[in-house]
Order: structure tokens, then C-alpha cells, then sequence
């Protein structure tokens, strides 16, 4: 397969908290973002761990030797290997029990891409001038909005809507559905925290995108600024992605607190 992605990747504190907890992966065919959760260090922990686990994969899927078939079955199991190892850190270290972290990661396939999602970091498509969310926020607001208690513009500020429905927290019980999309050539996707989208709307978030070149950091500095100017109040991960016509690198990049 000679197609990969071209990735922009950029992680900020943000204006409140004093540590980061999030942790992003990109490579040429799979790319991710964890936000971490839980006092004393937890969060980063946790973070870090999905994407440790998560990079020991994508040098799996870099070996020409895997077939598409056997990737999609790992990425969709890795889930339980992160909750195996946050279960065993928080039993060695008890002043972690409680940790978690949300996981988004998407992978590239040979015409689709295959994304696996839990908890509300989002997975964007930017096609055709428009912005599509991919993922569902596992989270009790989701659920209001679903059922029609609210609009996605009251969730935005919402008292609670930071509580999730699902995270890997090391005894989470998830059994992980893997979506598969087409993906062409020239497609773009965006990743993130919900450092991002809880600040800015998916409209604002589109017209910052239709006003920077697609190809250079500005457009990652601007998503950041944006969310700085309305108070930052958590850790901001951003991962953009566009499919080119290339041969993949095997490099993989991580950042944030699994840097």
C-alpha cells in the first residue's frame, strides 16, 4: 500500500491546569489521542500507557508481513491490553487507583479507514469544505442530546459535561466496536482532546480550518489560540492528518505526557 498519512500534531497545557495529562501518536498509518484522568499524576499515567501500548502496534503495522484483517483485530483488542496494564499499575501503585484515559485511533487501510473510539476525544473528516464528526462521545451529555433533553449548544456549557460513559480505567468491561469509513486520497482528518471541541463549536472549529493552509502548523497554532481565547481550561491535543499518495515512514512520534 503506498498511501499514508501526512500528520501535523500539536499538544498545550491550556491556561488552567498545571500538568498535561493528554498523550497523542501519530505514524503513517495510525494515528491516536488519549486524554488522561484521575488525581496525583493518574491521568498522564494512564495517557501514556494507551499510548505506549498503542505504538508497540503500529511497529506491528509497519511489517509488510500483517494482513489487513489481523491489524483491524488488533487495534480492536488493544483496548483490553490498556485496561490489563492500568489495572496492574494502579495495584502497584494504589495512589492511582481511579485513573483512566479516553482513547480515539484511527488507522489507515488499504481503501478505509478503521477507527477505534472510547470516551469523547473526537475523530473528525474535513471533505468537500465540510467538517464530519466520525466518533460519538461516550458521555452523559451525548446521551441528553440523543434524547432530544438538549442541544449540542446547551451541552457546550453544561455543568456536566465532562462525565463520560465509558473510559479504560483498568476494569472498564468494554467490549470496542471498530468503525470503518472510506477514506480517498486528499482526504483530511482531525483528531482530538476535548480540550478543543469543548470550547469551540464544530462550526468554529470549521471556519478557522477553511481559513489556513491545510499543509502548514498555522492551522494547528490558530485551533489553539482559538481555544486559549476562550479560557483553555483543559490540556489541547490536536492531530491533523491528510492521506497522500506516498510511500509510509516507519517513524512514529509520540507527544504529550507519553513523550
Amino acid at each position: 500500500m503506498s498511501r499514508s498519512f501526512n500528520v501535523l500534531a500539536r499538544t498545550d497545557v491550556g491556561l488552567v491546569r498545571d500538568g498535561n495529562e493528554d498523550s497523542a501518536l501519530s505514524s503513517a498509518r495510525l494515528i491516536a489521542v488519549a486524554d488522561g484522568m484521575g488525581g496525583h499524576a493518574g491521568g498522564e499515567v494512564a495517557s501514556r500507557i494507551a499510548i505506549n501500548l498503542l505504538k508497540d502496534l503500529g511497529v506491528i503495522f509497519a511489517q509488510a508481513t500483517i494482513d489487513s484483517e489481523s491489524q483491524e483485530d488488533l487495534l480492536m483488542n488493544i483496548s483490553s491490553s490498556i485496561d490489563e496494564k492500568i489495572s496492574l499499575e494502579s495495584k502497584l501503585n494504589p495512589e492511582l487507583i481511579g485513573m483512566g484515559t479516553t482513547l480515539t485511533a484511527l488507522h489507515l487501510g488499504e481503501k478505509t479507514v478503521e477507527l477505534l473510539h472510547i470516551g469523547d476525544s473526537r475523530c473528525y473528516q474535513w471533505k468537500s469544505g465540510k467538517l464530519i464528526q466520525l466518533s460519538v462521545d461516550h458521555t452523559v451529555m451525548q446521551e441528553l442530546i440523543d434524547q432530544g433533553r438538549i442541544t449540542p449548544e446547551e451541552a457546550l456549557s453544561h455543568p456536566q459535561r465532562s462525565l463520560l460513559t465509558q473510559a479504560l480505567m483498568g476494569d472498564s468491561g468494554i467490549d470496542p466496536v471498530l468503525l470503518v469509513f472510506p477514506a480517498e486520497i486528499g482526504d483530511y482528518f482531525l483528531l482530538c482532546s476535548d480540550g478543543l471541541n469543548s470550547v469551540l463549536s464544530d462550526y468554529e472549529i470549521s471556519e478557522i480550518i477553511k481559513k489556513y493552509p491545510k499543509e502548514q502548523s498555522g492551522l494547528l497554532d490558530a485551533l489553539t489560540d482559538a481555544a486559549k481565547e476562550k479560557g483553555a481550561p483543559d490540556n489541547i491535543t490536536i492531530i491533523w492528518a491528510h492521506i497522500v499518495d506516498e510511500m509510509p515512514s516507519s517513524d512514529i512520534t509520540l507527544i504529550g505526557a507519553a513523550e
